[in-house]
């Protein structure tokens, strides 16, 4: 990819929150985050996911995702590239879901996983035994059909993921699952849908008790998960083990005190998918 590619294709929110900068006040389309480079009271980072820029009300100054990683490792931006080279991509160059408000979708049908491509993902993700967990959507964007795997949240929105696709179609919202024990009081902590599956593979080994599990879809959701983390005793985070998930474990501390930080069981690894996969 080249640089005008890199700028289109990697997420701004993905790049701000590898550095644990987490959205003061947002909405479907914008967010507004306090400075890369100063210390200030009042955010004045105003961010467009549509767009992928950012906007810094204070200094005038406009960023993209290779200079946000420019500010804030002070480097070129040959080593930006390499910084992001860890980043999945939003979509390929050749299948385009256009950069626009995505309330204009149209979900045609929600089914069971059963299309190769999207197996062969899973398997290539090491969660294909997962796949109930999780369904197959089929959507329009623009007149364009496309489909990917498909996870549920809270508010009715979908968590759409593919090989090439990383996008959410509805309101965003976190995703609480509950056991059928009624009255659990654990819950386990996952920032993306995928690391649940993985645990899912794996989970007869780490528990032999039922526990409700709730997914952020993304650790910028956290004020939305706070009166749902305080209604349980005990918290099992298998967060990232990246700025943002460390971000996310003491900001729940300062509210919570009964927490059990479960990435060092994956300690070597970005998450729990990665260890999993390696």
């Amino acid at each position: 990819m080249n640089c005008e590619q890199i700028k289109q294709r990697i997420s701004i929110r993905d790049v701000l929150e590898s550095y644990g900068l987490l959205p003061v006040k947002e909405n479907r389309r914008t967010a507004t985050y306090f400075a890369l480079d100063r210390d200030e009271k009042t955010p004045s980072l105003s961010v467009d996911f549509v767009k992928n820029t950012a906007f810094d009300f204070g200094t005038g100054k406009s960023y993209d995702v290779i200079s946000i990683v420019q500010v804030k490792n002070r480097c070129n931006v040959s080593e930006a590239l390499i910084y992001l080279q860890r980043f999945d991509v939003l979509k390929p160059l050749d299948n385009n879901i256009e950069s626009k408000d995505l309330s204009s979708y149209d979900i045609s049908k929600i089914i069971d996983i059963q299309h190769p491509a999207l197996l062969q993902y899973l398997e290539s993700r090491k969660v294909v035994n997962s796949k109930i967990f999780a369904k197959e959507a089929h959507y329009i964007i623009n007149k364009r059909k496309y489909f990917g795997i498909a996870f549920r949240n809270n508010s009715g929105g979908y968590e759409i993921r593919s090989k090439y696709s990383k996008i959410c179609l509805g309101p965003k919202d976190v995703t609480l699952i509950k056991s059928e024990e009624s009255q659990n009081t654990e819950v386990v902590v996952f920032e993306g849908f995928f690391d649940y599956l993985s645990y899912k593979v794996i989970e007869k080994n780490i528990s032999s008790s039922e526990t409700d599990y709730l997914i952020l879809n993304s650790t910028s959701m956290l004020f939305l998960a706070r009166d749902i983390l305080c209604s349980y005793e005990k918290l099992s985070l298998f967060l990232d083990n990246d700025s943002a998930g460390k971000t996310a474990i003491e900001n729940i501390s300062l509210f919570h005190n009964n927490i059990e930080d479960c990435s060092q069981f994956y300690k070597d690894y970005e998450d729990l998918n990665k260890w999993l996969c390696r």
